[in-house]
């Protein structure tokens, strides 16, 4: 393609809008372009790269015995009444009223859609396993878009479904749409890692994993074992338990606040009959408390008040670790759970926030299995201005209710092979894949006959990837100084020719015949043929970010050409059999 004729308009500077390096070298390369908060439009360049990043995931869904379907962005609102998500979605919706007043959703994802259309078309064991997916756009009312193509409220999405008749079948399933996916990410030139993850509003108990391409402007945390294989999402990640004590399951009998789980005394370091009251005037955190008694944080027993329904209850943890509101949560069995303000702090506890202890506290007490490993320590005392020191869990407190309730912190031990360290790092989800069960089936009565003529639901599961997203993941881990270099699996054009004057008739003249021979070998160039000067070609080719350019210039007389690679950072003087020679090389080498 001839730069001459490609609308493409680059920018000098980086946009106010960007908050992200690779969001700014998208605009600034001319890739996209923002029409409100959250939505963008893609021009040549940016959908050129969507579609090889489409067409590597058609050819792994084909090799995966996926078929493509369509499906409706248009959703009834009653779909999702029935599947148990329209509140639970809440205000991340996008709604809209035809004119007879009938709601509808614009899909952010498609669960009931594609369940409502398999109860139509399956009813036999004979037609299952079935595995269908879709690239289509999506939407969601996120509060805040931010990062560019991360966050947005229009998006494009691969999403995937199986039918199977069993949870064997699912399984099969699964494993296969899983290393699907890991030759989709590795084939696109992706850093990055599969977690176990939590399967939030999507739903199901199965398991599921996210995959994360490693960035430090990740809006996820994933904990890494540097000793075995276990990688998780923060939200997800498990710590070590209490030592020869219970797991802290809730066990079946309720929301778990009376469920008893350990009642033993724990070791202590002194022998001293009950805790220390002392002063501490206005010292109501961990940092001031640290600072004003020399203290470290690990010392320190924090207590936070949670609101659970219309109860209260108690977590406590580590003054350097942090609750995992999603485990208490699951332990717990509620979804209705939030960190309860001052004056609901003041109340459940009798005194303001900063002073909660957990002795003499009348609240259920969920303890994390580090404070129960604890010999003493630091707490609230109960009282404004006081703290008590010398706190002992099981002989101050009860250990009724120890569990896992806290974010895995640097330096963890690895909760499954125990002998690695837990190190943290941030990254950007780009896919998810759920096992469902009968999640949805169940709920929208999606059954099938089986081999006896029982009606049985199908067993499902449900596999994601955010085409948009991947896009930008791309660009944020190639993002330089000069622009985004591109991995050869993605780059919008192979190879760029840039003529550094079009006034002489050697230049041009060799262009065209190089242009020509790469064209018809089948690779996909573009000719940098504007009059503009060298310095503009140039800033505009680091821009475009093709792995191979080729420049031709004073030595055309000579057939000869500067040749460069992006990726190993060779620059050469060369022929111009060479340089043909050198690019279809590199080409077919980096082909996955």
């Amino acid at each position: 393609m001839r730069q001459s004729q490609i609308l493409l308009n680059t920018l000098r500077e980086r946009p106010s809008e960007a908050d992200t390096e690779g969001h700014g070298l998208l605009l600034r390369g001319g890739y996209i372009r923002q029409l409100a908060a959250g939505i963008y439009s893609y021009l040549p360049l940016g959908r050129r790269v969507l579609r090889k990043i489409e067409g590597i995931v058609r050819e792994e869904m084909e090799r995966a015995g996926v078929q493509e379907v369509m499906m409706p962005s248009m959703q009834p609102a009653e779909l999702w009444m029935e599947s148990g998500r329209y509140g639970s979605y809440g205000k991340n919706l996008m709604t809209v009223n035809d004119r007879h007043g009938r709601e509808f959703i614009l899909g952010p994802t498609h669960e009931e859609a594609v369940t409502s259309l398999m109860k139509n078309e399956v009813s036999s064991y004979r037609k299952l396993p079935v595995k269908v997916y879709q690239i289509g756009t999506k939407f969601r009312d996120e509060k805040r878009p931010r990062f560019g193509l991360l966050r947005g409220r229009e998006f494009i999405m691969k999403d995937a479904y199986s039918f199977d008749i069993s949870e064997e079948g699912l399984d099969l399933s699964y494993q296969t749409m899983f290393g699907a996916y890991n030759r989709i990410f590795a084939r696109c030139g992706l850093r990055f890692k599969a977690v176990e993850a939590d399967a939030g509003t999507i739903g199901g108990d199965g398991g599921s994993h996210e995959f994360i391409a490693l960035s430090a402007i990740g809006e996820d945390t994933v904990a890494v074992c540097g000793h075995c294989d276990y990688a998780a999402n923060l939200e997800q990640a498990e710590t070590a338990a209490w030592k020869g004590e219970s797991n802290g399951s809730g066990g079946d009998e309720g929301n778990g606040l009376n469920t008893p789980q350990v009642d033993r005394d724990q070791p202590v370091a002194v022998d001293t009959p009950f805790p220390e009251k002392f002063h501490t005037p206005d010292i109501r955190t961990i940092d001031q408390l640290t600072a004003a008694y020399s203290l470290k944080p690990e010392q320190i027993i924090k207590t936070l008040i949670y609101r659970v329904g219309g109860d209260s209850v108690a977590v406590l943890v580590r003054g350097d670790h942090e609750v995992n509101e999603l485990k208490v949560g699951k332990y717990l069995g509620a979804e209705d759970i939030s960190l309860a303000d001052g004056s609901e702090v003041e109340t459940a506890a009798g005194v303001i926030s900063g002073y909660v202890g957990p002795v003499g506290l009348e609240l259920p007490l969920l303890v994390d299995y580090a404070v129960a490993e604890m010999m003493d320590g630091i707490a609230g005392a109960g009282e404004r201005d006081y703290h008590f020191r010398g706190v002992r869990p099981g002989r101050d407190f009860p250990l009724t209710r120890v569990g896992d309730f806290r974010n895995a912190a640097e330096g963890d031990s690895c909760p499954r092979c125990r002998e690695g360290r837990l190190t943290l790092h941030r990254g950007i989800e780009i896919g998810h894949v759920f096992k469902l069960g009968t999640r949805y089936s169940g709920k929208l009565g999606v059954v099938f006959l089986d081999a006896s003529g029982r009606e049985r639901n199908m067993i499902m599961g449900c596999y994601g990837i955010g085409i948009s997203r991947l896009l930008a993941a791309v660009a944020e881990q190639n993002a330089g100084e000069g622009g985004i270099a591109w991995p050869d699996a993605l780059a919008p054009f192979k190879v760029q020719i840039i003529i550094v004057s079009i006034k002489d008739e050697a230049q041009i003249a060799l262009a065209e015949k190089l242009y020509g021979t790469l064209k018809e070998l089948g690779l996909e160039v573009l000719l940098d043929d504007r009059d503009e000067r060298p310095g503009v070609k140039f800033n505009d080719s680091g821009l475009i970010g093709t792995p191979q350019v080729v420049v031709v210039g004073r030595e055309a007389a000579l057939e000869r050409v500067e040749y460069e690679n992006r990726h190993s950072g060779v620059k050469e003087t060369l022929g111009l059999d060479e340089a043909v020679l050198r690019i279809t090389e590199h080409v077919k080498n980096s082909r996955i």
